[in-house]
């Protein structure tokens, strides 16, 4: 199935987030791995920025994306065989709908693949409001905006 339905990850419908933008606060930062960390940071670096994320930290092949200065969606090289890279998908809070249209964009433009264009959701919610694409190695990343 195509944006995200995917049997291993749940969507949970929360009357907190109909009308307003909430950041989640239960988790510090995540870590992906990669096939190939050059590829990737390329790739990002053009897909996030609609959302004002930008690359903050690097060392070696290593590299970590964020707002405000704090890192959260850290990437990295995969030691050994690229082939066994568990595939993920992370959504990434937009402050509006239109953050999330570019973010699409971008991330086509980037070499992302369509995984579900930007609308709403109303599976998720009344005003989810969301974009999905596949990056280089398969991993699913979402654009959502909660406010509709």
């Amino acid at each position: 199935m195509r944006g995200g339905s995917w049997p291993s990850q749940i969507h949970v419908q929360c009357e907190a987030f109909e009308g307003e933008s909430q950041q989640m606060t239960i988790i510090d930062h995540v870590g992906i791995r990669v096939s190939d960390y050059v590829r990737a940071k390329a790739f990002y670096e053009k897909a996030l920025a609609p959302l004002g994320i930008t690359l903050i930290r690097e060392f070696g092949p290593v590299g970590g994306f964020g707002r405000d200065g704090k890192p959260e969606l850290w990437f990295s090289a995969e030691p050994g065989n690229p082939k066994e890279i568990q595939k993920v998908h992370v959504a990434i809070a937009a402050r509006n709908r239109e953050e999330v249209d570019s973010f699409y964009k971008a991330a086509l433009a980037a070499g992302g693949r369509d995984n579900g264009s930007p609308g709403l959701r109303p599976q998720y919610h009344p005003k989810y409001y969301g974009a999905f694409v596949l990056d280089p190695d398969g991993h699913n990343i979402e654009a959502v905006y909660h406010g509709g």
